[in-house]
């Protein structure tokens, strides 16, 4: 409970650093005057110097390299708690040895094995085993009841685990939608720009038609960027939770399997 908590100030606390640092960068080292002609950031970026042509995107970059930085860290720190869940060792060797140790009756060597390998599987599993010699001691309940009983206590493990597990997965999902519209909004703006100065009388005006134009592309390319990182980390996390779910329901299946085998007559 408690690391769940600090995980929730973790997130709170996220968002607004990352945009403290976004919008840092964007004016500080991106608006930096030596990355401009003449010393000014008011003029053009000195050819060849990226973080002057990111400045003359506009105030919508800033917000997307803010919204590009929480999906950078939030993509970390899923990677870092949902390795942590899968435990010490590899999950597929943790599901086939607890399989044989339950199947062989040998219960300590199953705890042992959980004590080893740690992260949520190994969690779920000790709580049905738990269960399981719970149901076995008790003589009020048929064997009916203490299926449903073995059951409910895997579920209950499970859904415990599953909260800490998808965690921030949310935020991600919104980043894909969310980077891309305001990729969108800094393109459509940039493009205004640039008809304002093809509507000029006499000749347009060069400059402010490529600086909207290129405003427009690097609110395209900034947005794209954030959405990508968002999409991939979100669908690479979500398969990686599938695989432990299913690793889970595997061994609670077996693990009632086995307990449902061994009394076959009502007690």
């Amino acid at each position: 409970m408690k690391a769940l908590n600090f995980k929730s100030i973790f997130s709170a606390l996220v968002i607004p650093l990352a945009f403290a640092g976004g919008f840092f960068f964007f004016f500080y080292v991106c608006g930096d005057g030596s990355n401009f002609q003449g010393g000014s950031n008011e003029n053009l970026p000195i050819p060849g110097n990226y973080f002057g042509v990111v400045y003359k995107g506009g105030i919508v970059v800033p917000i997307l390299m803010s919204l590009l930085l929480i999906a950078l860290i939030f993509s970390v720190e899923r990677l870092i708690t949902i390795s942590r869940s899968k435990g010490r060792g590899a999950m597929v060797k943790f599901v086939h040895k607890i399989k044989d140790l339950v199947l062989s009756g040998d219960f300590d060597g199953a705890f042992e094995a959980c004590d080893r390998q740690k992260g949520s599987v190994a969690s779920v599993v000790r709580h049905a085993l738990q269960k399981y010699q719970e149901m076995e001691k008790d003589t009020a309940l048929t064997k009916e009841q203490k299926l449903v009983f073995l059951q409910q206590g895997v579920e209950e493990a499970t859904s415990l685990e599953m909260p800490a597990l998808e965690q921030n997965l949310p935020m991600l999902a919104t980043l894909t939608s969310l980077g891309t519209l305001l990729g969108l909004l800094g393109t459509v703006l940039g493009m205004i720009r640039a008809f304002a100065a093809l509507a000029n009388a006499g000749a347009p005006d060069s400059i402010a038609l490529a600086t909207g134009i290129s405003e427009a592309l690097i609110n395209t390319a900034t947005g794209i960027g954030t959405a990508a990182v968002a999409m991939i980390s979100y669908n690479f996390f979500t398969t990686q939770i599938d695989k432990i779910t299913y690793s889970i329901d595997e061994l609670g299946f077996s693990i009632v399997q086995t307990f449902s085998a061994k009394y076959q007559e009502q007690r």
